[in-house]
């Protein structure tokens, strides 16, 4: 069970797995065809932007790094062997590019209560926060939105990205695992690691 603040923003995505006609596209594409790299541009151009913005909060960055990422992974199309999805393969170069950049800049970012899922079901207060209409709903919110900025950016760039990857991207455990190359038992413990440190740093809040 997981318990959405306030209504998601982004659209539920499609099964990563059943993009229709990723492979013929790839195919065509590794031949010179533009038009079918485009294509593969749009199927996936949505998600990869949405993640970097999320990691960045900055709408720039988040254009500037998705497109970067899409140039790479054109230029090392040749190398794509499909030994996974090329929305996999695109997405860990995006992913990487991603946390390079943070890693380099290190500017303050925020996640956006509009679009995490923050696993609460343990955590009544919270419940009722987003729960109930009062009158002090909005302003309750506003602060939380506050306290969560902050405790996102107490996260490493690892423990931030598997909960944007999980929570924000509704992506599976083994998924997230082919984009951050580890297995998914690494993935589990990083989730659940991000989200203890996430409840610990807002129980003041709640308390």
């Amino acid at each position: 069970m997981s318990i959405s603040l306030l209504d998601k923003a982004l659209p539920a995505p499609a099964s990563v797995s059943n993009a229709p006609d990723e492979r013929k596209l790839v195919k065509r594409a590794k031949a010179g065809d533009m038009g079918a790299y485009d294509e593969l541009v749009r199927l996936y151009q949505e998600r990869i932007y949405a993640t970097i913005y999320h990691m960045t909060s900055n709408h720039e960055d988040a254009n500037d790094l998705a497109q970067e990422a899409f140039i790479k992974a054109y230029q090392a199309l040749k190398s794509f062997k499909g030994d996974s999805s090329f929305f996999t393969w695109v997405y860990r170069i995006a992913v990487n590019k991603t946390i390079n950049f943070l890693k380099q800049r290190r500017n303050r970012t925020h996640m956006s209560l509009n679009d995490l899922d923050f696993n609460a079901e343990h955590n009544p207060d919270l419940i009722s926060l987003i729960s109930e209409k009062t009158p002090r709903r909005e302003v309750n919110l506003a602060e939380l939105q506050e306290k969560l900025n902050a405790a996102m950016q107490k996260l490493s760039d690892v423990h931030r990205l598997v909960v944007t990857l999980h929570d924000v991207q509704d992506l599976s455990h083994e998924e997230i695992g082919k984009i951050m190359d580890c297995n998914t038992g690494t993935v589990r413990s990083r989730l659940f690691y991000a989200r203890q440190q996430l409840q610990a740093y807002l129980s003041d809040y709640l308390k």
